[in-house]
């Protein structure tokens, strides 16, 4: 089998040397290239065409986020940033990153081990598989005016689940929403630390308010909820006559915590009918057997089509099983769900 052909961009040589030898390791990786600066990759990127190049966000001469953005029009690529807890990830990401990796401390062995066997080649991987074609796409700012329903009611909700290219993907259907939407409840796979500069983020630039969840509040109209990166499960319960959120450690499930088929089966279990849910973009499975049940519940349901994909892993299953009602492209998500609320 073709090995993932790599290019690495760190600037640190001791880092570099780990990463280079680690990759190496993993029998479906080759590393073909390192560069220490942008201008070293770019030379490297025309030469060695690399499959996926992994990118340090603080780099010299030229940093990793201004690379990007005059990079992906030209020559797409895709890109796995490696980035200190920081919010500057999220400008990668809007400047066409696939999807990015806490850089771990060196000092910590156990951490530092974990990284380079496992977070960093999986992302990798994942990467390798992303649309060039939906990579290059730019998520629009407006994505013009959508039909207005009255939305007061606490007893609807929606739900959203994505992982790899769902940054992006999230921030557009939000992007959709007014302050009338009911309450909204997101899993977005994301490590620990990053949800909440992520979900700051957003309510910065949305009409709506979008705040990292914490145990037991309340899912009110007009507010996003985003799951907690970290060990803890989301789950939607139904209190009175409307709903909140329950933050409990658990296990992963398909791999993740928090996971989307937790969420989506809390919902199904919890508001039935009342709710919508939503499919994203992401590799693998998860949330597709919870998206299956929020329709056989009697929910709405709402997968991304592939051509908006940036991986069409997650829809794509959901939509094998019967579990997407609609299937819809990106830029028309949030404009469906109001013509399901109405």
């Amino acid at each position: 089998m073709r090995k993932i052909r790599v290019l690495v961009v760190e600037d640190s040589l001791v880092f570099r040397q780990l990463l280079v030898t680690n990759l190496n390791k993993d029998p479906a990786i080759e590393v073909v290239g390192v560069a220490g600066d942008p201008f070293e990759a770019r030379d490297l990127i025309i030469e060695k065409r690399p499959d996926v190049m992994t990118l340090d966000v603080e780099l010299p001469r030229m940093n990793g986020i201004d690379f990007l953005r005059k990079l992906m029009p030209q020559y797409p690529l895709p890109v796995v940033v490696i980035s200190s807890l920081s919010d500057k990830v999220f400008d990668a990401l809007h400047a066409g990153a696939v999807d990015f990796v806490n850089k771990p401390q060196v000092t910590d062995r156990k951490q530092l081990e974990y990284f380079l066997a496992n977070d960093l080649p999986l992302k990798i991987k994942i990467a390798s598989t992303a649309s060039l074609t939906n990579i290059k796409q730019k998520v629009a700012n407006n994505l013009g005016t959508v039909n207005r329903v009255s939305a007061k009611s606490t007893d609807k909700v929606i739900a959203i689940g994505a992982s790899t290219g769902g940054t992006e993907a999230i921030a557009a259907v939000i992007a959709g929403f007014g302050p009338e939407i009911p309450g909204t409840v997101i899993v977005q796979h994301m490590p620990a630390g990053f949800t909440g500069m992520y979900a700051k983020r957003l309510d910065e630039k949305s009409r709506v308010a979008v705040r990292e969840a914490k145990n037991g509040d309340r899912v009110e109209q007009g507010l996003v909820l985003i799951a907690p990166g970290g060990d803890a499960h989301m789950r939607l319960v139904k209190v009175g006559e409307g709903y909140q959120v329950e933050i409990k450690n658990g296990d992963k499930v398909n791999g993740h915590c928090p996971s989307v088929d937790v969420l989506f089966e809390s919902v199904a279990k919890s508001a039935g009918s009342k709710a919508i849910g939503i499919i994203l973009t992401g590799m693998g499975g998860d949330g597709a057997k919870g998206l299956k049940k929020m329709r056989d519940a009697g929910a709405s349901t709402i997968g991304q089509d592939e051509s908006t994909c940036v991986v069409y892993g997650m829809p794509k299953v959901a939509y094998d099983i019967g579990a997407v009602q609609f299937q819809e492209k990106l830029d028309n998500i949030s404009k469906k769900t109001y013509s399901l609320l109405g």
